[in-house]
């Protein structure tokens, strides 16, 4: 099974995009036999030594410290999430318990109380690997109105967030960028993937769109990670046409890992008036 994130190829990646210029270092020659700044600069900056850097990027050293890590990330220029992407992999470096069995995703019944109240409003409720847990009707005919609506309500035929994205050819249609959104929900999957590196759900998921997409294993392979929490979309719908949304991600509680995923239009605006069409013609 394919191991979804590890230290190493992150740390190597995030070294790879910075030059001496980014971090203040002078450049003497352009000799360099790889993009971006060597490890022993990386390990200037943080603090250490050049030999326990590499340790580190070679997976031979797993007991980093928080105090190590952090200079790491501020050598590397990480952002919030990418800081703390950098201390999950780490921990997932370090033996673990064997993972629990997995068992199916429930919404929680205060979210979907939410969501009943919720109307007209589009909105999705995905778990942790961006299964569909429950949607609206609107939300459901605005991300997959060729769905079943019923799906979520069994776990062996929920839909799921990134494989709609890569395998189902709807979504290439409905993105007018299609290739920001593929970045984007892949960013969010390594960023899950680092926070739960015994998911073997997870996992299987993360290879089987390896292997059916292209697009997917590239986009992968570039470790970036990032959060899903706002974004504008520009979609041609089936149904309604053009329209620009903002869509905006709420995490239910911490612990369950289950969000609430809502789009909204500008006040006033041709995008409204599709979404309120769409929502009179699912009603």
């Amino acid at each position: 099974m394919q191991t979804p994130a590890r230290l190493g190829p992150y740390l190597q990646a995030r070294r790879a995009r910075l030059s001496p210029e980014d971090v203040g270092l002078t450049r003497y020659d352009d000799r360099r036999r790889v993009p971006g700044l060597r490890r022993e600069e990386i390990a200037q900056l943080a603090g250490v030594s050049a030999s326990y850097y590499t340790r580190l990027e070679q997976g031979q050293s797993l007991n980093a410290s928080a105090e190590v890590l952090d200079a790491i990330a501020r050598a590397l220029r990480l952002d919030q999430h990418e800081r703390a992407h950098l201390h999950d992999l780490a921990r997932a470096g370090r033996k673990r318990p064997a993972a629990p069995p997995a068992t199916a995703e429930r919404i929680l019944p205060a979210t979907r109380d939410l969501l009943r109240a919720m109307g007209d409003v589009p909105a999705v409720v995905t778990g942790r690997r961006g299964d569909v847990l429950g949607w609206t009707r609107t939300g459901h005919a605005l991300f997959a109105g060729h769905a079943d609506f019923t799906a979520p309500e069994r776990p062996d035929d929920r839909p799921n967030t990134a494989r709609i994205v890569f395998l189902d050819a709807h979504s290439r249609d409905l993105y007018v960028d299609w290739e920001a959104k593929a970045r984007a929900v892949t960013e969010h999957l390594r960023l899950v993937a680092g926070r739960h590196p015994e998911d073997r759900e997870l996992a299987a998921l993360i290879g089987d769109l390896s292997m059916r997409s292209r697009e997917f294993a590239a986009l992968w392979s570039d470790h970036r990670v990032r959060a899903c929490e706002q974004a504008v979309h520009e979609l041609r719908h089936p149904l309604v046409g053009r329209l620009t949304i903002t869509q905006q991600t709420f995490v239910s509680t911490p612990d369950s890992e289950q969000s609430l995923v809502v789009a909204t239009a500008e006040p006033g605006s041709p995008s409204e008036a599709a979404l309120l069409l769409l929502a009179h013609g699912t009603g």
